[in-house]
Formats: C-alpha cells, sequence, structure tokens
C-alpha cells in the first residue's frame, strides 16, 4: 500500500516494513527535509492521533542513496527483540549492486577489516591491528542474464539529462550482508576492483556533476522473524 510517499510493504501494531526510495534518509538532523522516520511518524499518527510524538525506533538503515527494504519497530517490546535479532544475525539481507568490472570469480565471499572516518563520512579498508577496525564480511555472486534488476533504460538506472552513467559491459551482482558495517557493500567492491556505478565517494569513474546522483544499489530482500509471534517475514522487490 502506498500512503503519500510511502510505500508500506506491511504493518501492524508491532512493525512497519517499507520501501525506501533513493535519496531520502532513513534518519536526518536537518527537520527542512523530510526522511523515512519523520515521514513514518507522521503517517503513524494520521491513523491514530495521540499525545505526544508516536514511539517508532529505527532497527537497521540505508544510506541515502541506496533504495530498499527497512523495518522500523512501533513499540519498544518490538524494537527490543529486533534488534536482538540483528546483533545474532537473524535478519537476511540481500542487495542487488551494478558494477563497474566483473569480479574474478563468479561467486565469493569478501572478508576485509573496515574502518570509519567520521570527519569525512567515508569508510576504508585497513588491517586487523588498526584501532576502530572491524571485520566486514559478505557474499556475492553474478547474476545470470534474464534475472537482472538494473537494466538499462530502466527509470533507476538514468544518469540524468540524457547522458548515460554505464560502462561498455555492467555487471550486475546478487550480494548477501553478514555483518553491517558504514558503506560495507561499497567500500568493499572497490576494494575488489568493482565499483559501484553512480557512486561518487568509491568509484573513480564516477563522475560528479555537483548535482545529487542514485547509486545502483538496492536492499532488495530481508527476511525476519515477528518480534510477536516469531513467524518468518519475507519482503523482495524482485
Amino acid at each position: 500500500m502506498k500512503t503519500n510517499s510511502l510505500d508500506i510493504l506491511f504493518e501492524d501494531k508491532y512493525i512497519i516494513v517499507c520501501e525506501k526510495p533513493h535519496g531520502v534518509a532513513t534518519q536526518s538532523k536537518n527537520t527542512a527535509v523530510p526522511d523515512m522516520e519523520s515521514m513514518l511518524k507522521a503517517h503513524i499518527f494520521s491513523s491514530r492521533p495521540q499525545n505526544g510524538e508516536p514511539y517508532l525506533a529505527i532497527i537497521h538503515r540505508l544510506d541515502q542513496p541506496v533504495k530498499g527494504i527497512l523495518v522500523f519497530a512501533k513499540t519498544s517490546f518490538a524494537a527490543r527483540v529486533l534488534n536482538r535479532q540483528l546483533q545474532e544475525h537473524h535478519f537476511e539481507k540481500y542487495y542487488r549492486a551494478l558494477v563497474d568490472g566483473t569480479p574474478p570469480s563468479k561467486e565469493g565471499t569478501l572478508e576485509n577489516y573496515m574502518l570509519k572516518d567520521g570527519r569525512t563520512n567515508t569508510s576504508s579498508i585497513c588491517t586487523p591491528k588498526d584501532p576502530g577496525a572491524k571485520l566486514a564480511r559478505l557474499h556475492y555472486k553474478i547474476v545470470e542474464e534474464g534475472q537482472c534488476y538494473f537494466k538499462k533504460g530502466h527509470p533507476e538506472t538514468s544518469w540524468g539529462r540524457g547522458k548515460s552513467q554505464f560502462p561498455p559491459s555492467p555487471t550486475e551482482l546478487d550480494i548477501r550482508l553478514d555483518t553491517g558495517r558504514h558503506h560495507q557493500i561499497r567500500v568493499q567492491l572497490a576494494n575488489l576492483g568493482c565499483p559501484i556505478i553512480g557512486d561518487t565517494k568509491y568509484n573513480p569513474n564516477a563522475v560528479s556533476t555537483g548535482e545529487w546522483r542514485q547509486i545502483q544499489l538496492c536492499a532488495y530482500k530481508l527476511n525476519f522473524r515477528h518480534p510477536r509471534t516469531g513467524s518468518k517475514m519475507e519482503f523482495c522487490l524482485l
């Protein structure tokens, strides 16, 4: 169902599962610009007016240029249960990425240590001995023709103003994320030699024009257990 600019995939008294568009922040300090948290709180209030601000807990986040599925908790109980699932790696998060280059093998696991730089809002590959280093791990496989999410000419992959952002032979990857580090997929794929198309932070071939560009990365599938019933919840955009 769609509520104004929201695309809500599921909602009950405990959780909201929704699709975050490219360019919208999960949460933002800029109150002049709508983010997912503020829009969902407004939605909750409009459907059930109450005294004070509605409770809404962010369980996990997506980078602003990334589209995909997010789950929020509507009660403190649901937040505790879902955060425990997340910490115990019971959330199954899958992404599609369109990259510039081809991985050395059709399928593989990437394990690196990463370090976040809060001053520049970037992350980088480091050694395990570097202070603040955290292990990052993901699995990828090349998507076969006919099963791709990103396609030339698709509205989500347009560069804008008639300019193409595609290399001659882009490769689409299906990714299962095991850890949730800052800019993890973007950094690890760039380190592999396959930076994501449109990523002006980590792809040297992405030309920045000063305008906002959407990155070709989508969190397309999310699996977890319902915090109250324990039933498996599965959501997919394909």
